[in-house]
């Protein structure tokens, strides 16, 4: 099995769940000092964007420093995200410069924020400035051979990069029009793509695979453009369209709540030991896409499909490759603090909170040690984020793929 039994007691109901700062901030700040022993802010830690590089760290840091709990060491945080995120911008991306997840316009997006933060804005507004050229990059229908549209290096990945800005900085340095432009191609591809299975409302593939999941797949192509009301308004026509993609997506949901990793895996499900149960690829991802489905359209069918990814995520997702987001506890613990700001129901955060326990049990030490340990995605430095959202649950929000935006 990829993950390992949970043992944990569910919630009782009418209890009241206490996450106590003074256990909480003395585990993190020890991991953040091992994170910086580990991956210190050198030019050989610049590859892989924010999934496993420098910028990732840079965001660890400006996240923690915006948590009321930490603002002892907001100033020293603030200064270790400059050291990252300077030292990240100092390598060259080449071909993946409009690239969110692994490459430069991740990279910028993180350096703007970091900028913003310390009270610099003409050093974030050329950074916002380089960002907002990349556009014309990945305006192409098929701007890449590998596939344009999904999320780490396509067209989904730089306007979860337009959102964040959106979000952080109140910025509109990428117009409205710019972005309805780059959705209408990114449903264009989808469209054009379809046409060898016309029964699907819009299909997208990377490297050839029809992936589904958070990663790589639809749903988060889905979820980006879902997050633009502006677009999601255009036209009825519009709007019908991306609704019956995400409910081809819903249809897709199998017997025990979770989601195949591609197309070709619908109708030949993998063994059970196999299952994938991740951000990355299964529930623990799409959730995402439903989540922001039920924030445009209230129907409670998104809030139900939700909340079924979650009873997933309690059986199956103290996982065994490490602390992680991408394919980790942390990831799965994150899926609760999502159903917490949605519901507002105690359950959930119990069960983020037993999440982030578990972390710090021996049975833990069995996990597999990832490639890049201390990085946002695979490593320590996106449990950090987990970690320091439990004590701020009301705000909490996987790194870049917020849905609250009302």
């Amino acid at each position: 099995m990829r993950f390992f039994q949970n043992k944990f007691p569910d919630y009782q109901e009418g209890g009241k769940v206490e996450i106590d700062p003074s256990k909480w901030v003395p585990q993190i700040y020890s991991i953040v000092e091992s994170i910086q022993e580990g991956m210190p802010p050198v030019f050989d830690n610049c590859d892989g964007g924010i999934y496993v590089g420098n910028s990732g760290i840079a965001y660890m840091f400006y996240y923690i420093a915006q948590n009321d709990a930490f603002k002892d060491k907001r100033s020293s945080f603030l200064e270790q995200a400059v050291l990252y995120a300077n030292m990240a911008n100092s390598s060259n991306y080449g071909q993946d410069k409009a690239s969110f997840i692994l490459g430069a316009a991740g990279v910028h997006t993180v350096t703007s924020l970091v900028y913003d933060a310390i009270g610099s804005p003409q050093i974030a507004g050329k950074c916002l400035e380089e960002f907002a050229e990349l556009s014309k990059i990945c305006s192409p229908i098929n701007f890449l051979r590998c596939g344009s549209d999904e999320l780490f290096v396509g067209r989904a990945g730089y306007l979860c990069g337009v959102l964040n800005l959106r979000q952080k900085l109140k910025n509109q340095t990428v117009p409205d029009d710019v972005v309805n432009q780059l959705c209408s191609v990114t449903v264009a591809s989808g469209q054009q793509y379809r046409g060898k299975n016309p029964s699907v409302p819009l299909m997208y593939s990377y490297y050839d695979t029809e992936y589904l999941g958070a990663a790589h797949g639809v749903s988060s192509i889905l979820q980006m453009l879902i997050s633009f009301p502006s677009f999601v308004k255009s036209s009825h026509e519009t709007e019908a369209l991306l609704r019956s993609a995400v409910d081809f997506m819903l249809s897709l949901e199998q017997e025990n709540f979770n989601y195949p990793p591609a197309m070709d895996e619908v109708k030949r499900r993998r063994p059970d030991k196999e299952e994938l149960v991740h951000w990355c690829h299964g529930a623990p991802g799409v959730v995402y896409l439903f989540a922001r489905a039920y924030k445009v359209w209230g129907d409670q069918k998104y809030l139900d499909v939700s909340l079924r990814c979650g009873e997933l995520t309690w059986q199956r997702g103290l996982l065994k490759k490490g602390p992680g987001i991408c394919h980790g506890v942390a990831g799965s613990g994150y899926v609760f603090l999502l159903l917490y700001r949605l519901t507002g129901d105690q359950k959930h955060l119990h069960r983020a909170l037993k999440f982030a326990e578990f972390l710090f049990m021996p049975e833990f030490q069995q996990a597999r040690i990832p490639d890049s340990p201390y990085s946002l995605y695979e490593g320590w430095a996106g449990t950090v984020c987990f970690l320091a959202d439990l004590l701020q649950p009301e705000k909490a929000e996987f790194p870049f793929f917020n849905v609250f935006m009302e």
